[in-house]
């Protein structure tokens, strides 16, 4: 009897081991394919941001400081440059406009632009200037209404307040999304057509549902 019971709980101890086994095998394979998924959908979206980057064109303007005085003139030039921009820039460019005319045209003003956010700064008293100039920077994830921007390098008119350490206030200006709304949280009609001109209409999902996108990819996109 008591060599059976010895084998019997050899047996039920070999049974637990190789469920443990098991389930650690199960939880080491399961663990790659999850992490080999979100390496490819993560390369899709960066796929998707290069693209991006080279149709459109951002704005960011750099405040002096944190102050409460040096964050609301920033909003000051960024309303007067808007301003500036929409009545000049838009009328010049009304036959189909896109990235590449708005960035030459705004690359020969960049003087007018300068002078009109200093015009703001002398106006409201303040002794720092602008600068401004279009330039390649990196940008985090950012959402626009429900266009969304992933994070990486664009190239974007940046406008520098002073010593420019302060928050910032940044949107798009090709497609137009500053003009119509300078909180960025309405895309216009206009600003989506552009958007499906230059992406395929699965980067285009990418930019509009990004979490849905992600979610059904996981589960469903073939890994090419």
């Amino acid at each position: 009897m008591n060599i059976r019971k010895e084998i019997n709980i050899g047996y039920r101890i070999r049974q637990v081991i190789c469920a443990i086994l098991s389930i650690c095998i199960a939880a080491i394979l399961t663990g790659a394919i999850v992490e080999r998924r979100m390496e490819w959908v993560e390369a899709k979206m960066s796929r998707t941001q290069e693209t991006l980057a080279q149709e459109v064109l951002r704005f960011h303007v750099l405040a002096n400081s944190d102050s409460n005085e040096d964050q609301e003139v920033k909003l000051k030039v960024r309303d007067k440059v808007l301003a500036y921009m929409e009545e000049n820039m838009t009328l010049q460019l009304q036959e189909e406009p896109d990235a590449g005319k708005t960035k030459a045209w705004i690359e020969a003003h960049l003087e007018e632009i300068e002078r009109t956010a200093d015009q703001v700064l002398e106006q409201e008293g303040y002794p720092y200037r602008s600068e401004a100039e279009l330039e390649v920077t990196y940008f985090p994830d950012k959402q626009y209404g429900d266009i969304f921007f992933p994070q990486g390098e664009y190239e974007a008119l940046r406008i520098r307040l002073g010593d420019a350490r302060g928050h910032n206030w940044w949107c798009v200006l090709y497609p137009s999304l500053c003009f119509t709304d300078t909180t960025c949280t309405v895309v216009s009609d206009e600003g989506r057509e552009g958007l499906k001109e230059v992406l395929t209409a699965e980067e285009y999902e990418m930019v509009t549902a990004t979490s849905d996108f992600k979610i059904k990819w996981f589960f469903f996109g073939d890994i090419d």
